[in-house]
């Protein structure tokens, strides 16, 4: 069964875009990857889906139940975490969180006790003086202490430190591994190659890349570095050109063999090709609308 499918999914603000068109499966079990910079369209999706803002067209569905037609069911088996915590003033943590499994009806506090010693949060605390990674921490709590069946996240990591983003994974991880269907929103590549099975790049509101992470991240272009006295004008297939004082950098899709009769002539102190990375992979789906980087 789909998790997530998105048949056409459009809306417009007026007459500025937010998505376009926009379709995508997820399957259930899956960890699956959204990509994009500020501004793509990644939270209007995200919106749209959960019936939050009404679409312009195209339809959506979770499990199999239209997301407007069935939102009541279709919510109460999702767990999701907007990507700015804002909480009802005056409360403490642990009145925030008992009211978010209240509202779900549901008896939440075994769970919610182990999520808050692993995230490290005091709960005795009021909203208002937290910061804006503990926030953070209390809507991770709020969207995962239910068990859902489904986990959208919307830019979940933004003011964690690293340890506890390790451990926010740790536990998605652990999730997953039980069924749980994870669907998380980054700007972040390396958290999508890190954790992500599959993933969809979208740009100006359009879905332009839906693989595995693994293909999405293969090209021939391979990442050169290069410290001494060089040029690599005569060189066609040369993108992404870095120079610094101790040489140059770049993202080169030709031949190695033409590379490295034109390097041999020049003084050169060190050499090091490797494969680039999701994120260098990424910012020429953003320049060029597509994944070709040869």
């Amino acid at each position: 069964m789909n998790a997530i499918e998105l048949r056409g999914l459009t809306k417009f603000y007026g007459k500025s875009r937010g998505i376009t068109d926009l379709s995508l499966t997820v399957k259930e079990g899956e960890f699956f990857g959204f990509i994009g910079p500020n501004g793509a369209g990644k939270s209007t999706t995200i919106r749209t889906l959960l019936g939050l803002i009404k679409s312009t067209s195209g339809s959506a569905a979770i499990f199999g139940k239209d997301t407007v037609r069935e939102k009541k069911n279709v919510l109460a088996q999702v767990g999701y975490m907007p990507s700015e915590a804002v909480f009802y003033p005056g409360m403490r943590v642990r009145e925030v969180i008992r009211l978010s499994a209240r509202l779900r009806k549901a008896d939440c506090a075994d769970e919610a006790d182990g999520l808050c010693r692993r995230l490290g949060l005091d709960v005795s605390k009021k909203v208002d003086a937290l910061s804006f990674g503990n926030r953070k921490k209390v809507s991770i709590v709020c969207a995962l202490q239910h068990h859902p069946r489904l986990c959208i996240l919307d830019e979940p990591t933004s003011g964690l430190d690293p340890l506890m983003q390790r451990e926010f994974f740790s536990i998605l991880k652990e999730r997953n591994a039980q069924g749980t269907t994870v669907f998380l929103s980054s700007h972040i590549l390396s958290e999508i190659q890190r954790n992500c099975t599959r993933a969809a790049i979208i740009r100006e509101g359009k879905v332009i890349a839906c693989d595995s992470v693994e293909a999405l991240s293969k090209t021939s272009a391979k990442r050169v570095h290069v410290q001494g006295e060089v040029s690599v004008s005569a060189l066609d297939h040369v993108r992404d050109l870095q120079q610094n004082e101790s040489g140059i950098s770049f993202l080169y899709g030709g031949d190695i063999d033409a590379l490295l009769r034109i390097l041999v002539k020049q003084k050169i102190s060190d050499l090091t090709i490797s494969e680039p990375d999701l994120e260098e992979i990424f910012l020429h789906y953003y320049l060029d609308g597509k994944g070709d980087i040869k």
